[in-house]
């Protein structure tokens, strides 16, 4: 008896040694799994200049609706159903759907999965198993045995949940209604683009028409002045030669006019296709465009910039969801709770399914497992996520440098454009004038054919570069007021 209880104490110490040595294993694995590789990282920072020049002035066109800032209903007409058809802008808004779909799938994530179901089947159990010697030995009813091949039907509720211990689940739905909010952003910068782009097609648009007019009026004028030449060479004042010289100048403008026509077409067809349509005539005015004059545009600071431009706030919204799928990879490392659980009915017979609760199947189970051996596959992915968040703050910063920058350059070229059309406006007028005194002088023989010829050529040639200058003016105005984020309000 004492040799016997001796061996039951030391087996019961031994057991109680085991379980704890087996605890101390476990809790060492976990220790040694949960150990995270260190990555860097890199901190945003919002550093840009206080001012773009000595000007303070927080006043900033870029907080302007597009349907304030252009005043042409013609313009405004095209900008509204441009946003409505466009076909680029309409995928953009599906891919806000799509991402608007991942942040429903990313909370569903760490909700408990219920499933309803059953089934039936046939199965055969040895009878040198412990479940086949417990059926040869259980009668189910008084003087019947357990059937040999026995049939099993079932029916029920079956639950699995992963606790959010380390908040991985909620993470990662943080980080797709992050990536949800900068599609939107993505959007808002394609209205912007697409806004602005009709906008420059459209000045070209007008120019191109005003071009082509002072080409038709130059063939006009030129076709008189062949009128004169040709009177002069029947009197013998002139010779064949400068008939034929204004000939061939007549061919070259005619040449210029077909060139002009067509890039109307292109011109015409650009916006088409911004607004969503086949090729049609595009309503404009265009009688007036010389007289426009660009808006006066007040800048505001560059710290507006990280408010009204939708693509540095993309950019933003990027860091900010890598930063969190950092931390969402971090917990790969860690150990995982997963609970499951089941609530049914089961028999061999579906007669007795109703035979309640000697039919009830339940069961609870939790598990808790991290990673030990061969973490290859979560320390790559978590240094991805790393070098991600690197990548996306170097994105933020070159997004605000260049936005910066446009800025910059289109207040800078607004005001050199403003001072080049009003020298090329006196060229224009200097030259005006010289046509006509030249051909006064033609025509008393007081100066040379060629004279006329070539003033009449550097006329032309002003007005088209002053029409083109004025373009340029509109155009700059309009990429200026995109480059302050104007557009997409």
């Amino acid at each position: 008896m004492y040799i016997r209880h001796y061996f039951l104490k030391n087996q019961t110490m031994s057991n109680s040694k085991l379980v704890s040595g087996l605890g101390i294993f476990l809790i060492a694995l976990i220790t040694a799994g949960c150990h995270v590789p260190p990555v860097a990282e890199r901190t945003l920072t919002n550093n840009v200049p206080s001012s773009y020049g000595t000007s303070r002035d927080t006043t900033n066109v870029g907080k302007t609706p597009w349907k304030d800032f252009f005043k042409d209903p013609y313009l405004t007409a095209l900008i509204d159903t441009a946003l409505q058809n466009n076909q680029e802008l309409n995928i953009t808004l599906q891919e806000i759907q799509m991402s608007n779909n991942d942040i429903l799938a990313r909370r569903g994530a760490y909700l408990p999965f219920v499933t309803l179901g059953g089934g039936t089947g046939v199965d055969k159990v040895s009878r040198f198993t412990s479940q086949g010697a417990s059926d040869d030995i259980t009668d189910i009813k008084p003087g019947k045995r357990t059937p040999v091949v026995l049939p099993n039907t079932f029916v029920g509720a079956f639950a699995s949940w992963e606790v959010d211990i380390w908040h991985k689940l909620r993470n990662a739905q943080k980080v797709a209604v992050n990536n949800y909010l900068a599609t939107i952003e993505g959007r808002n910068f394609t209205v912007t683009n697409i806004v602005a782009e009709i906008a420059r097609s459209y000045y070209e648009l007008m120019a191109l028409d005003n071009q082509l007019s002072i080409i038709n009026r130059n063939i006009e004028i030129l076709n008189n002045a062949l009128v004169i030449i040709r009177q002069e060479k029947e009197a013998a004042k002139v010779t064949e030669l400068a008939v034929r010289r204004f000939e061939a100048e007549v061919y070259k403008i005619q040449s210029m006019q077909f060139g002009i026509q067509q890039r109307i077409v292109e011109a015409e067809n650009r916006i088409n296709y911004l607004v969503g349509r086949f090729p049609q005539h595009v309503q404009r005015s265009s009688d007036g465009f010389i007289n426009l004059s660009p808006m006066k545009l007040s800048t505001g600071i560059p710290a507006q910039l990280l408010e009204n431009r939708p693509d540095i706030r993309q950019a933003e919204l990027q860091v900010a969801a890598a930063k969190l799928n950092i931390s969402v990879a971090k917990a790969e490392f860690y150990p995982s709770l997963n609970l499951s659980a089941s609530l049914g009915l089961m028999a061999f017979n579906p007669l007795y399914l109703a035979s309640i609760p000697e039919s009830i199947i339940a069961g609870l189970a939790g598990d808790l497992m991290g990673p030990l051996i061969n973490k290859n596959r979560i320390t790559a992915e978590y240094r991805n996520a790393s070098a991600k968040q690197i990548q996306s703050v170097f994105n933020f910063e070159k997004t605000v440098l260049n936005a910066y920058i446009e800025v910059a350059n289109q207040v800078s070229n607004m005001d050199n454009l403003e001072k080049s059309y009003n020298m090329k406006n006196n060229q224009v007028q200097a030259l005006t004038q010289s046509t006509t005194i030249a051909l006064k002088l033609f025509t008393s023989a007081r100066a040379d054919y060629m004279e006329v010829l070539l003033t009449q050529r550097d006329v032309l040639e002003s007005r088209m570069e002053l029409i083109e200058t004025k373009m340029q003016q509109m155009n700059a105005m309009v990429s200026a007021y995109r480059a302050m984020g104007g557009g997409w309000r």
